[in-house]
C-alpha cells in the first residue's frame, strides 16, 4: 500500500523535477523504484440520452471535460461544462459503476451506481457555462467503506452528475425523484463517465491492475 508520506514525496518530487525539465515519468519510477503514476488526466463525461434535450442550449449541444491533476497530499478535480442551458443546477459526484459500457451503449438491466459520494454542486451561468473545482483523493485511491454494514474498501472511480431540481427534467418524461442532492430529492442523472475499454474502470483509475479479473487498480 502507498503511505500518506510515500503519496508526499512522489507528489513533490514531480514538480521540481518538472520544473527542472527531467522527465518526470522515468525519474518517478527510479526514484519510488516502482512504475510512475500519471501527474494528471483529461477525460469526458457523456450525456444520459433521456434528458438531453433538458440539458442543451437552443441549437447547441452540451459537453463536459474533466481534469484531475495529482497532488501532494491530494488532487484537483476541475469540471467545465459548455453549451447548457442557462440557470440549471446539479449535483457531482463520485460513483462506483456506470449506466454506460466503454462504446456509449446502455449497460442491460441496470439499477445500481453502487458508493456513491458526493463531491460537490454545480450552477451553470448565464452564458450557458459551469466551472467547478474540488480538492481531495481522487486519482487510483478514492474509496469508501463502512465496516458497520460490511461494506468492504469501495473505489469510486467514475465521475456524475444529478439535476438538483427534478422538475427541469420533467419536459423529458422523468418523474419522482433520486437520492443524489443534499436533500435526497434529486433529479435524474445528467452526465456521467465511461468505463475505459482497455481496463473496464473509470478514469480516475490510472494505474491498473491488469493481471487482476476483473481488473482492479494499483493505489
Amino acid at each position: 500500500m502507498v503511505s500518506r508520506s510515500v503519496r508526499s514525496r512522489r507528489g513533490m518530487t514531480a514538480i521540481l523535477l518538472a520544473a527542472l525539465g527531467i522527465a518526470v515519468p522515468t525519474a518517478l519510477a527510479v526514484a519510488a523504484g516502482t512504475a510512475a503514476k500519471v501527474t494528471s488526466t483529461t477525460f469526458s463525461m457523456f450525456p444520459n440520452p433521456s434528458v438531453e434535450s433538458c440539458l442543451a442550449a437552443t441549437g447547441k449541444t452540451p459537453s463536459v471535460s474533466v481534469t484531475v491533476t495529482r497532488g501532494a497530499r491530494n488532487d484537483t478535480l476541475v469540471v467545465i461544462l459548455k453549451n447548457f442551458k442557462a440557470g440549471l443546477g446539479f449535483d457531482l459526484f463520485t460513483v462506483q459503476r456506470s449506466n454506460q459500457r466503454a462504446n456509449g451503449s446502455p449497460v442491460t438491466g441496470f439499477t445500481d451506481f453502487g458508493l456513491a459520494w458526493y463531491q460537490s454542486d454545480i450552477e451553470v451561468g448565464s452564458t450557458g457555462t459551469a466551472t467547478v473545482t474540488i480538492k481531495t483523493i481522487l486519482l487510483d485511491q478514492i474509496f469508501g467503506f463502512d465496516a458497520g454494514t460490511g461494506l468492504v474498501p469501495t473505489s469510486t472511480f467514475h465521475v456524475g452528475f444529478w439535476f438538483n431540481n427534478p422538475a427541469d427534467a420533467a419536459p423529458c418524461g422523468f418523474s419522482g425523484v433520486t437520492p443524489f442532492n443534499g436533500e435526497h430529492a434529486a433529479g435524474p442523472l445528467a452526465f456521467i463517465t465511461r468505463p475505459l475499454k482497455s481496463t473496464g474502470l473509470g478514469p480516475l483509475c490510472t494505474d491498473p491492475n491488469l493481471l487482476t479479473v476483473p481488473h482492479t487498480c494499483n493505489p
